[in-house]
This record gives C-alpha cells, structure tokens and sequence, in this order.
C-alpha cells in the first residue's frame, strides 16, 4: 500500500485526536505530517482558503464543528471562495466534533462511569453535544471524571481542565469508530471519504 502524506487543520486537541483516530481506522497508508492547531473554528475559517491552495501539492484533511451553521453546505459555501481543489478534505461535524463520541454510547457511558440510559440516541440532533457531555461527567461515579471534565465551582471556564486530554483518551484506547458512524451521518460519510479519497498528483 503505497503512503497517502496529508496535513490536519482542526479546532482544537479532542479535533485533532478523533482525526488522528480516523485516519488510522481507514487504514489507507495515511502518513500525517503537520497539525494546524491554532485557536478553534475563527483560525480555520482565516486559513481555508491556504490550505485548498496548499492541497495542490500536500493533501490537506480539515476538521471543524458546524455549530450554529444551518447545514454543512451552508458552511462549506461562506468560508470557500471558489471551488474545493480535489486533494481538501473538508468534513464537518454535526452539531460538536463530541456529537460523534456520543454516538458510541456503550464505550463513552463506560468510560465516563454513568448509566447507558443517560446517554442521547440521536447525538447528531443535539444542540450543544459538549454540554451534553459535561452534563454526562456530573452525574459520574469517578472523581476523577468529574474533575476532568466539568468546569470548576465558580469557574466561568465552559469545561473541565482536563477536558481535552481526558476525551482524547477515549478516543485513542476506547472509541468504537465503525458502531459511531452507524449512529451518526455525518462522521459515517467523513469516515466514508477517508475511505474513499485518491489524491490528484500534480
């Protein structure tokens, strides 16, 4: 299998852990080399542009949250000018980037140390997936979870210190890629064009 070199740009840690964990799972030879990582959706709605010019000779693999946009094509349509070169991946998660941890709940309701029934059913429909997860780490039986993941009393942080790197944890050793995106349309069709992707040489 001949290697498929690809840069990342992502919103931020837990971003770039799931794409790492993607791309692996695809197992298509991908060989990483730079992550642009540099201050969430903002930086990577500067920089789109860069990279479909950059994909001409280096494919580039990017990862953002759709958040409070109407759909995808909506998304896709105001942060690029023109046309996607063929070599940019662009894929969008539905609603949070968390929509697609939440989408293997026997795995996350395991490792957050919660009831399964206290997991959503159709993550992909939820407004806020990370407060949903938050909300999940209350109610957990670890301290350790808890103090990971929800933001401290008076805090006016949105998450837990640890948030990222707790999450990325599941992702790297626990997340069940192929039952998620047989729960989430959207990481089932950017799992699907990973699979799928042939890059165009110059």
């Amino acid at each position: 299998m001949s290697s498929i070199p690809v840069n990342l740009a992502v919103e931020d840690e837990l971003s770039e852990a799931v794409l790492r964990r993607l791309l692996k799972h695809a197992d298509r030879g991908y060989s990483i080399g730079t992550a642009y990582r540099r201050g969430g959706y903002g930086y990577l709605k500067r920089t789109i542009g860069g990279w479909n010019q950059a994909a001409r000779s280096v494919p580039f693999v990017v990862l953002t949250d759709l958040d409070d946009a109407v759909c995808p094509a909506e998304l896709i349509g105001s942060w690029l000018k023109g046309p996607a070169h063929p070599n940019l991946i662009f894929r969008i998660a539905v609603r949070e980037v968390e929509s697609w941890l939440l989408a293997d709940p026997d795995g996350l309701a395991s490792y957050l140390k919660v009831k399964l029934s206290s997991l959503p059913t159709n993550p992909d429909r939820l407004g806020d997936p990370k407060a949903a997860i938050i909300d999940l780490a209350k109610e957990s039986r670890s301290r350790d979870i808890k103090s990971s993941l929800v933001p401290r009393k008076q805090s006016t942080a949105k998450q837990g210190p640890d948030y990222n790197n707790c999450l990325s944890m599941f992702v790297d050793q626990f997340w069940d890629i192929d039952f998620a995106a047989s729960n989430s349309d959207s990481l089932s069709r950017s799992l699907a064009k990973l699979l799928q992707f042939k890059p165009t040489w110059v």
